[in-house]
């Protein structure tokens, strides 16, 4: 419309757009020019490339994608990057892996103008075809695995390494929950040269362990509430992680050391399973009577994890505030937010 060419500066310029515009509308929005299906969207995408960039960056786009610049590279490198992620292996299901679809397809648009920077391939279950799933819907190709419990599929190591690099991708996103806080996936992909979207290694290993955490807090001089691990403080190994004989000082294995550390830090306390959640492998103990029993439910819950425990906070409130950090030292702290209302240690809505 002529709306649109009101924005313009006119002579060339109007003339290279007015060209754009019908280019676009000559082609069928699931066509494909220049850099895959770039230009997909019609006479919508060329609207709004025009209205929210301005004719100079319209015009720096197109030329871009007939020219065969790789926008992502040129990204990459002006952000000091090293490696641009194209062909991105979702390593999970359901919202996670359809969240991860749309917001990395609409940031790639908000910041190159283009909608297909990336390649997405899902792993999916019999039982995600069967559901029709949205994520399998919004992925450019999937390849099925095995059904089941998420060992067969989403949370196996060995079978999203496989895929990885069947598919030729140059990163797996883990999405959460599954095989997103095992150590070993990023350990394996980091050998194959697979980008993991997520922490290293040594980092996952430290702060997703609780008792691991606690300790790397109190070395960093967080102020702790009394537990098990009271005054505990490491050097980090070689590899990034807590020496196992620090680690081992803030565990309990038998129940008379609980008992002693409960009398010590004062009653109530919590008991944790440090592998455990969702409301497994956790009790509050009132008195040395329920200790005793608790003690024993724990060790049945999670079998083989190692064993903590806190003093009980009465009439606190859960609040989270979740961290972004990446390789390159930046950090930024997002917005908090408040956990309180649970249901058996489970949580039941965020605020």
């Amino acid at each position: 419309g002529s709306s649109l060419f009101e924005q313009c500066a006119g002579g060339e310029a109007t003339t290279q757009l007015f060209l754009f515009l019908l280019t676009i509308r000559a082609r069928h929005s699931s066509e494909c020019f220049a850099m895959g299906n770039a230009a997909a969207g019609g006479q919508a995408l060329a609207d709004d490339m025009l209205i929210e960039r301005g004719p100079t960056e319209a015009l720096r786009i197109v030329d871009a994608a007939r020219s065969g610049t790789d926008l992502l590279a040129e990204y990459v490198q002006a952000c000091g990057g090293s490696k641009p992620l194209r062909r991105i292996l979702i390593a999970s299901n359901g919202m996670a892996a359809a969240k991860a679809i749309m917001s990395l397809r609409q940031w790639a648009y908000m910041e190159s103008g283009l909608d297909s920077v990336f390649t997405f391939v899902a792993m999916a279950t019999r039982e995600d075809l069967d559901a029709n799933a949205e994520f399998i819907r919004l992925a450019d190709s999937f390849v099925e695995v095995p059904p089941g419990k998420n060992v067969n599929n989403y949370a196996n190591v060995d079978l999203i390494c496989e895929l990885a690099v069947k598919q030729k991708v140059d990163a797996v996103w883990p999405g959460w929950g599954h095989a997103s806080e095992n150590p070993k996936l990023p350990a394996k992909l980091a050998k194959l040269g697979i980008t993991f979207v997520g922490p290293s290694s040594p980092v996952m290993a430290v702060l997703g362990d609780k008792i691991a955490a606690g300790i790397l807090a109190q070395t960093a001089g967080v102020p702790s509430i009394p537990w098990s691990g009271d005054g505990l403080k490491a050097e980090l190994t070689l590899e990034g992680t807590i020496p196992e004989e620090t680690f081992r000082k803030a565990t309990l294995t038998t129940l008379e050391e609980a008992i002693n550390c409960a009398q010590r830090i004062g009653f109530p306390v919590v008991l944790k399973a440090s592998e455990g959640g969702g409301g497994k492998g956790i009790r509050m103990s009132a008195s040395k009577e329920e200790l005793v029993q608790h003690f024993a439910q724990v060790q049945a819950e999670v079998p083989g994890s190692p064993i903590f425990m806190m003093q009980l906070c009465t009439g606190a409130r859960h609040i989270e505030v979740q961290i972004v950090g990446d390789q390159h030292g930046n950090v930024v702290a997002l917005n908090g937010r408040d956990c309180s209302t649970q249901r058996r240690f489970q949580k039941i809505f965020e605020e």
